[in-house]
């Protein structure tokens, strides 16, 4: 059991005032060398900690950052939010994450709740169901520090971090159609999504590139992203059955990427013999996957990392914060044996 020592009890034990032994843990010029010396050396020595309450209520910070996503368990939103708490908690800020399970009303809220625990500023990935982006836009209007990553209100004039989604769709599709596959369909998250738009759009700058006409039967929009298996399965089923089936699919995000498989497997589609696999994932075992899987792999330790100095920066800006910018960082195409065409 470790005792709490407080500004007062250092004070009692020095014989000085409260106020000096505020000024001093402070860093204030106003007292002497000596004086503030023993004063450190002793908060020190007996391991003071600040009353973080007591702090948040006298510089009405909390030094806390909420966060939200869509799920923790996916893979990349995983590893941004290690991105996020790397920084964060370097920073003296805490971390609060809250989760939408794409759904709009829960975003709401979540931010709702967020900002009754008085957080200094949000990170936020919208939720595949949000097309209405008031609630954050009336915050940004009031100087309410807002950052967003990966799922963006474009419309938002703010700090952003995203990846160039557009060229690793592109990059894959062109993998793909340089295997030889002709007819590639296209799995993709809710078109509410900036990020589903931008992945389709690379997508079929590919399939144009290379002279192959869109069929608009080999899109599939699974607006829940993954997390109902069903919806999946129903989407992949409907491609199967099509009377010109697809002989490869790109998916666009990271949970379909995964669940796409499984099911495959459990409809026993051969991978990549009856149909070819590449899609956006951050998972860690894609390539312990039998076939092992071709992905886009996006930098989301290094985004979540950039997305909390930059709303740090904001937080701590003497000033009101008028210049934004957006930051775009690359993507990565792994290349494995889900996307080989076997039979040339």
């Amino acid at each position: 059991m470790f005792e709490s020592y407080t500004i007062k009890d250092i004070a009692k034990a020095l014989g000085v005032s409260t106020s000096t032994v505020s000024r001093a843990l402070n860093g204030s010029y106003e007292i002497g060398a000596e004086t503030k010396k023993l004063i450190l050396e002793y908060a020190e020595k007996v391991n003071y900690r600040p009353n973080p309450i007591a702090l948040s209520l006298k510089e009405q910070k909390s030094h806390s950052i909420g966060v939200v996503v869509c799920e923790v368990a996916n893979d990349y939103f995983s590893q941004a939010i290690n991105g996020i708490e790397s920084i964060a908690y370097n920073r003296g800020y805490h971390v609060i994450i809250t989760q939408t399970h794409e759904s709009f009303d829960r975003e709401s809220a979540n931010v709702q709740h967020l900002l009754s625990r008085h957080v200094d500023g949000l990170l936020v990935s919208l939720s595949a169901e949000t097309t209405d982006t008031s609630q954050y836009k009336y915050l940004l209007d009031k100087g309410f520090p807002i950052v967003f990553f990966d799922r963006i209100a474009a419309d938002l004039n703010t700090h952003k971090v995203i990846a160039n989604n557009f060229k690793g769709s592109f990059d894959a599709t062109e993998l793909l159609i340089k295997q030889g596959f002709k007819n590639i369909a296209h799995l993709t998250n809710s078109n509410n999504l900036l990020i589903s738009r931008e992945r389709f759009d690379g997508f079929k700058t590919a399939l144009d590139k290379y002279g192959i006409g869109f069929k608009s039967g080999y899109l599939k929009h699974c607006n829940h992203g993954g997390m109902i298996q069903d919806e999946v399965e129903f989407a992949i089923k409907e491609l199967l059955a099509m009377d010109e089936s697809p002989d490869a699919i790109f998916i666009g995000s990271d949970r379909l990427t995964i669940s796409s498989m499984h099911i495959l497997k459990k409809l026993n589609i051969n991978i990549p013999e009856d149909i070819a696999l590449a899609g956006f994932t951050n998972s860690d075992v894609a390539e312990l996957f039998s076939p092992a899987l071709t992905v886009v792999r996006q930098p989301a330790f290094q985004i979540g990392q950039m997305a909390t100095e930059m709303l740090i920066k904001t937080i701590e800006s003497k000033w009101p914060v008028e210049k934004f910018i957006t930051e775009q960082v690359e993507t990565e195409l792994i290349i494995r044996s889900s996307s080989q065409k076997l039979h040339q």
